[in-house]
């Protein structure tokens, strides 16, 4: 059985929160790029051009992925660590288990 993580309270403050408008023009983009393969694929488009445009928006996500990870390394993985305890092997557990969702997909 696969246990997901519980999410910490949202007054927690979030590593990435400085780049919040960033991730957020980002995705939109990304939103964008997918209806544009919708339209693609209603209009018939040449498959070798929808595919392109599928690893382009793979990419994109990924590239959004990696630099949330990036975040959580920085800010929250760091944060535990020098609060000490045991948080900070369980933030480690978290971060490895994200790396290996990553690579699977």
């Amino acid at each position: 059985m696969t246990t997901t993580p519980q999410t910490p309270p949202l007054a927690t403050s979030r590593g990435y929160i400085s780049d919040k408008d960033r991730y957020l023009a980002r995705l939109k983009r990304i939103e964008g790029q997918t209806r544009g393969i919708n339209r693609m694929i209603a209009e018939d488009t040449y498959c070798i051009e929808v595919l392109t445009q599928i690893s382009a928006v793979t990419a994109a996500l990924e590239n959004v992925a990696l630099g949330l990870l990036d975040e959580h390394l920085k800010h929250c993985v760091v944060g535990a660590i020098q609060d000490g305890g045991t948080g900070a092997e369980g933030k480690i557990r978290e971060a490895s288990a994200a790396i290996a969702r990553l690579v699977r997909s």
